[in-house]
């Protein structure tokens, strides 16, 4: 996958003269000039933005006065004997190494990433080589002092299967970094059936942590924050993780691994979260099934390390598909591989229900979107179904139900259309709301939000969709144009958000950063803050809809 150096540039903001063209243009003196010159606002060189890690010497470079670093080696290469093993220490380096460009992606399927062209413009995703050596860290900071700031460590989505620390343009660090005053850090970890495959049933204690060795990954870059922030500014007693979809479960999930204790204060879950993990019989039982289509025994385990990585990704989905029906029976919703609940790296119990576990002492927001799913985005048609076709729709996922499901939203949104309703049923707040219950229960808050903004593109049919809040939340949605159509109406919003993300960050209160008071959720009243442009706080808005869920 080639490197996207264009978008790099215009990132940049390197004009004509950076590209050597300035020769063919005309000149004028600074007299001649009207305004002054404008000034630099890139910076790099052998004795600019130079920091100390445990590890070696890095050099990054100011944007706009925002120290940068990509791509800082938090573990060793993971391949070969440390395929399924825990993440090992990068080896030392005696050089300044360069930290200017994003690491390798994890290992997963290229083949027709950008074949969806509406889903490429929208989300314009970034992506460069991938590799097995993905273990990098990514830091922006205002500067590189003592002050201690708070620290943000973004935990990206794609599920536990796909994506990276900056796949698309709102992920990126900067202006959060300036308009808070904080430390911003992405990372890329190991994902998939490279992350998660679970042979601890056929190769005993040296294989124990194999089924997690993805969420351990992100275990050691907090210990990577932990052990190097103060080199860039940032204060590790002060760590909020933040994650969306897939992220917002890793998220949940390193509130349940004793391994992450101590490594983060605050937490923040966006479109996704997770109440327990993959159960251990199933995960062993599919661990067990990728050795047999491999062909091996269980003497051979080391040879799956051997083999390249993308013919171990296809051996092992096609065990996904032959452990279909011990995913059915052992209610395992979802097939394939994720966390596992192995009562050792992430425990067995549901998460959030011991008032005594460090989780307890962690704040939290949680916040989902109207529209995770919206069916006529690229189909205009179906703008224009009935209730009664919408009724047909979600018979696949509700059965008999489906009719019930869809009167009761109509009921309690009679404003929306029946597309409206179809997309909001489909992407109901059941998981969000089962998440805030049950952290409810324990003595630090947990705050609720629920995002409507809706961006004016696509003649308006991608509404408030997944993934679109979070560049509202880092102050980007001048730079993640495809998702805001950019100007002052989202901005606006915007800057409320991300200073209460801030507030948040520092305090473990969102509160004074522009949204009306946010009191703590409560399962009694529901109390949900909607994002809008005109925000305000609900009681639990969608209860009666809800209750028709099956």
């Amino acid at each position: 996958m080639k490197s996207n150096r264009r978008n790099f540039i215009q990132k940049l903001g390197v004009g004509t003269a950076g590209l050597g063209l300035s020769s063919a243009l005309p000149t004028a003196s600074a007299a001649q000039r009207p305004d002054k010159e404008d000034e630099q606002i890139l910076f790099v060189g052998d004795n600019i933005a130079v920091a100390n890690t445990s590890y070696g010497k890095v050099r990054g470079y100011i944007l706009r006065g925002i120290h940068t670093y990509l791509g800082i080696p938090y573990g060793a290469d993971t391949s070969g004997e440390n395929r399924f093993m825990p993440p090992q220490k990068p080896k030392p380096w005696n050089d300044v190494k360069p930290a200017v460009w994003w690491g390798n992606s994890a290992p997963q399927i290229m083949e027709k990433r950008y074949a969806d062209a509406y889903s490429s413009f929208v989300d314009h995703w970034n992506y460069d080589d991938v590799s097995e050596d993905c273990l990098r860290i990514n830091v922006w900071t205002p500067a590189l002092d003592a002050k201690k700031r708070p620290v943000i460590v973004w935990l990206h989505g794609g599920g536990f299967v796909n994506g990276n620390g900056i796949e698309q343009d709102g992920y990126n660090g900067e202006n959060l970094s300036r308009m808070g005053d904080v430390v911003f850090c992405s990372l890329n970890h190991r994902l998939g059936t490279l992350g998660f495959t679970d042979l601890a049933g056929v190769g005993g204690e040296k294989f124990a942590a194999s089924g997690n060795v993805g969420m351990l990954d992100i275990v050691a870059a907090l210990e990577w924050v932990r052990d190097n922030i103060s080199n860039f500014g940032g204060d590790p007693n002060s760590v909020t993780i933040i994650g969306q979809s897939g992220g917002g479960a890793k998220v949940c999930a390193l509130t349940a691994m004793p391994s992450a204790k101590g490594l983060f204060h605050k937490a923040v879950a966006l479109s996704g979260s997770m109440l327990s993990g993959t159960s251990k019989e199933y995960a062993e039982k599919l661990g067990a099934l990728v050795l047999k289509e491999a062909g091996l025994g269980p003497n051979d385990i080391g040879k799956l390390q051997q083999l390249p990585w993308r013919e171990y990704i296809d051996i092992a989905n096609r065990a996904v598909a032959k452990a279909a029906d011990d995913a059915r029976r052992l209610g395992v919703a979802r097939g394939g591989f994720g966390p596992v609940a192995d009562g050792r790296y992430l425990m067995d119990t549901p998460f959030y229900a011991d008032a005594s576990h460090f989780s307890a002492d962690i704040p939290m927001i949680i916040c989902s979107t109207f529209n995770e799913s919206s069916p006529s985005r690229v189909d205009s048609s179906l703008e224009k179904v009935s209730l009664a076709d919408v009724k047909e729709k979600l018979k696949p996922r509700f059965g008999e139900k489906s009719g019930d499901v869809a009167d009761a939203y109509a009921k309690v949104f009679p404003d929306k259309t029946p597309v409206e309703i179809w997309s909001m049923v489909m992407s109901n707040r059941k998981n969000a709301i089962a998440a805030a219950d049950a952290k409810s229960k324990q003595k630090a808050p947990v705050y609720l939000a629920w995002f409507g903004w809706q961006p004016p593109l696509f003649d308006g049919r991608m509404r408030a969709f997944h993934c679109n809040d979070i560049c509202f939340w880092f102050n980007n949605t001048d730079l993640m144009l495809t998702h805001t159509g950019g100007g002052a109406r989202p901005r606006r919003l915007s800057e409320k958000m991300a200073k209460t993300f801030v507030n948040f960050a520092r305090t473990g209160n969102p509160n004074g950063g522009g949204l009306p008071d946010w009191p703590r959720y409560t399962s009694e009243k529901g109390e949900t803050m909607i994002l809008d442009d005109f925000c305000v706080v609900r009681n639990d808005p969608d209860r009666e809809a809800r209750k028709a869920l099956p």
